[in-house]
């Protein structure tokens, strides 16, 4: 009798899991018949992470864009290789001697740690008072004034200042700024325009902050009848020549976008030149910047960053684009000696294969995901997300239903913890990876990636957010 018992609830248990799968395969079906997505590229796997068994999949080992669901493996990565405590440090020394009357006879030297959130919006305390904090420290050292040169020493980093397969439309904007010894400010300023009352008319640019000597703008945004930013902002890494282009709206007064810095180095030295000065220290010299140049220093003070844990919940539920960029270098300065993209990228695939898990399913450009180039397959994924699954600062760094990129998901549906996931999106791209627990108490790993898609994104995200509460509800 017991037996039998036990034989019927096991029954029960699996046939309600039969149509659970069946009911979500319905769906997928349903959506894939749709004009916008019939011709698309998509790949989907959704796994029990308790019991390793394969829920649905769907072109699982094809590999496809991934856009910002890169994120999850820099950031993981990262997380494994330097550990949830890490921090980034920058160096204030001198070389010389420092006399009686406060005289340095020499250089002050400011040792690039490549802490990415220096100055940034995301870290209100590390943003207003790191520089002030900074001139103190010197003061406070006993010099008053430097006979010599602010040097500053960035030699942490290689020479490349994006990746190489980035596009000429994202680079010149804020979402393209590359990572940098010296990041500061997010490596990113502001431009306000003017605009006339009259749609189609030229705009003016009316102020730029920070500063950027030698700034140059070719300014070519018209005013629009809508309430949109739409002008994009073009140049090179290396020069100061920008052109922008697009729409803003039209009737004015201030309207203000954002771009990405061509040399963030120098509007950091500049900044901290201002504030020794407000201190009563003077630096006679020029402001220079080199490469190991810091040998024979004295260490005057260390800033430490927050904690990788911390800037890594930024990076997922914000996207930062420049953050995970950081996050991949860093691992090569660790192991290396150098910031450089292409060895990270090797330490990244060498790390995993040494950890059972295969590299054939992925080819990586870059650590944001941001280049084109980049592509993963849907199985990859999933065997990614269930070996981090343990590690809790990386769980908890991805963004929850109405918080950060998910912030239009459904709380009441989708609540809590219930969804801990990160989403990627570029032009004809949207693609979603991470965990998702059910009513029944199960885990999911999940990926479901869309490329070439027609449409609008607000549509496949309301698509693809029925999918996620089907799921939960059922299975």
């Amino acid at each position: 009798m017991q037996v039998r018992y036990f034989s019927l609830l096991f029954l029960l248990i699996f046939s309600g899991q039969i149509l659970a799968q069946n009911s979500f395969k319905s769906a997928i079906e349903t959506l894939l018949q749709q004009e916008d997505y019939k011709n698309a590229s998509v790949g989907m796997n959704v796994v029990d992470l308790n019991s390793d068994e394969t829920v649905y999949s769907l072109n699982s080992e094809k590999l496809l864009v991934p856009a910002s669901t890169m994120k999850m493996i820099t950031s993981g990565t990262a997380l494994e290789i330097l550990g949830a405590d890490y921090r980034f440090k920058t160096q204030i020394a001198y070389s010389g001697k420092i006399d009686k009357e406060g005289v340095l006879d020499g250089d002050l030297v400011l040792i690039g740690g490549a802490d990415p959130a220096l100055g940034s919006e995301y870290f209100q305390d590390h943003y207003f008072e790191f520089l002030k904090n900074w001139a103190k420290q010197v003061k406070a050292s006993g010099i008053k004034k430097v006979k010599g040169n602010l040097i500053l020493d960035g030699g942490i980093y290689d020479t490349e200042r994006i990746p190489d397969s980035w596009v000429w439309g994202d680079i010149g904007n804020y979402y393209g700024a590359g990572p940098n010894a010296f990041t500061v400010f997010d490596n990113m300023y502001r431009i306000t325009f003017s605009s006339p009352k009259k749609e189609g008319k030229l705009t003016k640019v009316i102020q730029t902050y920070p500063k950027i000597d030698g700034l140059q703008i070719d300014n070519e945004v018209l005013s629009a009848d809508n309430n949109s930013d739409n002008a994009y902002v073009f140049g090179g890494p290396f020069d100061k020549h920008r052109i922008i282009r697009g729409t803003i709206p039209r009737n004015r007064k201030a309207f203000t976008i954002k771009a990405s810095v061509p040399a963030p180095e120098e509007i950091l030295a500049a900044a901290f030149l201002q504030n020794l000065l407000a201190e009563g220290v003077f630096v006679d010299g020029e402001t220079r910047f080199g490469n190991n140049v810091s040998d024979k220093t004295t260490l005057i003070y260390t800033q430490e960053s927050p904690t990788l844990a911390e800037i890594a919940e930024v990076l997922n539920y914000e996207s930062v684009n420049l953050f995970a960029e950081h996050f991949l270098k860093q691992i090569a300065v660790e192991k290396n000696g150098l910031g450089n993209r292409n060895d990270a990228i090797d330490l990244v695939e060498n790390y995993w294969e040494e950890q059972g898990l295969s590299m054939e399913n992925i080819f990586m450009e870059d650590g944001s995901g941001l280049s084109h180039f980049n592509a993963v397959s849907p199985a990859f994924f999933t065997r990614f997300l269930t070996r981090m699954a343990s590690n809790d600062a990386f769980v908890e760094s991805l963004p929850v239903a109405g918080k950060g990129t998910f912030k239009r998901f459904d709380t009441e549906k989708l609540p809590g913890k219930t969804l801990q996931a990160k989403s990627g999106s570029m032009t004809r791209v949207r693609c979603y990876s991470g965990y998702l627990t059910t009513d029944k108490g199960h885990k999911l790993v999940f990926s479901f990636m869309f490329n070439h898609f027609g449409g609008s994104h607000s549509a496949l995200i309301k698509e693809i957010e029925q999918l996620f509460i089907l799921l939960k509800e059922n299975y």
